[in-house]
């Protein structure tokens, strides 16, 4: 941990020229994979899930794979300060800042919320994000849609600079091309488990916000079925890299993986996301809010199962993956899926009046000796 190791980029993956020469350690991986049976799985579909949840307490999900590339940057720049954003939920943000306190340094957060003039509180991510001093500006959805994110946090550097401190900017999410890397690099992992298990599977599915998981494991399992006799997946005329949106457009997604995270990654300038990446919306009611099935779901995967979802990104993509599989039996009989778990169970804190009526079934018992 906290130790900068030197990164080569797996063989299947040098045709993509702009490779980070190290990284920085801040997660526990590998993280495992085993079989998993959610409420609601039909008959003849397998489905395993990987515990990107394990890879380390404060910094539990996905965005740590990310912030070993980023952060390693923000080493080698002589930052004294980093600077991002996100939803008042963010894992993204809490992720960060934990790296940040972890280096001593300082983290500037700028929260996108629908009531910007009033205290966010203390529920969920918002505790840690006080727990670690982590500085918090607020912002409405319109101030984040009129002038994007990158000039909201380009003008938040400007002002630190203005104070003689050192900023580093992190993208929204994160989900720039050098974050990219942590999760082409987890397919190789992934790969690695599936052959020591004897486990074989079909396809890939996890939930996805600002696209920077989505971008790694897609692009990964294409290259790797490409330029490797042993992969994760095959692309068999078929795209197996299934992301569940629970925010944005597809367009977007595509967009952004095109038009950002692929040149800077080096890649060649003939292939597109469209190529390696299926999208699928899992928005529901919108981004953080969640219906009462959505809910109900989540409570019968983890009485089911043992396993916890949160409500933003895993549950509501499990919800539409499993809802997927019964739709449409005839697209998925005989496959076999790789759920990737992407943390942010803090988040389910923030859903504590909703999942009350949920939970009402099970009330709490008076003890009595006799």
């Amino acid at each position: 941990m906290l130790k900068s190791v030197p990164y080569s980029p797996p063989e299947w993956a040098k045709e993509l020229q702009n490779a980070p020469a190290k990284k920085l350690r801040l997660g526990a991986f590998p993280t495992p994979i085993f079989p998993f049976a959610p409420p609601g799985l039909p008959e003849g579909v397998k489905l395993y899930i990987k515990r990107e949840d394990f890879c380390g307490m404060e910094t539990s999900g996905n965005k740590i794979r990310r912030l070993e590339f980023i952060f390693q940057d923000v080493v080698d720049q002589k930052a004294d300060c980093i600077v991002t954003c996100g939803g008042a939920q963010s894992n993204h943000c809490r992720a960060a800042a934990v790296a940040a306190r972890w280096l001593g340094i300082d983290s500037h957060l700028v929260l996108i919320t629908d009531k910007p003039e009033e205290d966010p509180g203390l529920v969920g991510n918002l505790m840690f994000y006080r727990l670690l001093g982590a500085k918090i500006t607020q912002c409405s959805f319109q101030e984040f849609i009129q002038h994007g994110s990158q000039s909201i946090l380009e003008k938040t550097c400007e002002r630190l600079r203005e104070e003689k401190r050192r900023p580093y900017l992190i993208s929204l999410g994160g989900s720039g091309g050098l974050g990219t890397w942590g999760y082409l690099s987890a397919v190789d992992e992934i790969q690695q488990q599936l052959q020591e298990d004897n486990i074989e599977i079909t396809d890939i599915a996890f939930g996805s916000g600002s696209g920077g998981t989505a971008a790694g494991i897609a692009l990964g399992a294409y290259l790797q079925a490409k330029h490797s006799s042993q992969s994760a997946v095959r692309f068999d005329g078929t795209i197996p890299v299934h992301a569940y949106i629970v925010v944005g457009d597809d367009e977007y997604v595509y967009k952004h993986i095109d038009e950002q995270v692929l040149p800077e990654m080096g890649a060649p300038p003939e292939l597109t996301s469209r190529d390696f990446l299926q999208i699928t919306d899992a928005q529901g009611k919108g981004y953080s809010q969640s219906t009462d099935e959505e809910l109900e779901f989540i409570t019968e995967v983890a009485r089911a199962t043992g396993v916890v979802v949160d409500p933003v990104y895993s549950g509501k993509a499990l919800f539409h993956l499993v809802r997927e599989l019964n739709e449409h039996p005839e697209k998925f009989a005989g496959r076999s899926i790789l759920f990737v778990h992407t943390g942010g169970q803090f988040c389910i804190y923030d859903k504590t009046k909703e999942l009350q009526k949920v939970c009402d079934d099970n009330p709490a018992q008076r003890f009595k000796m006799e």
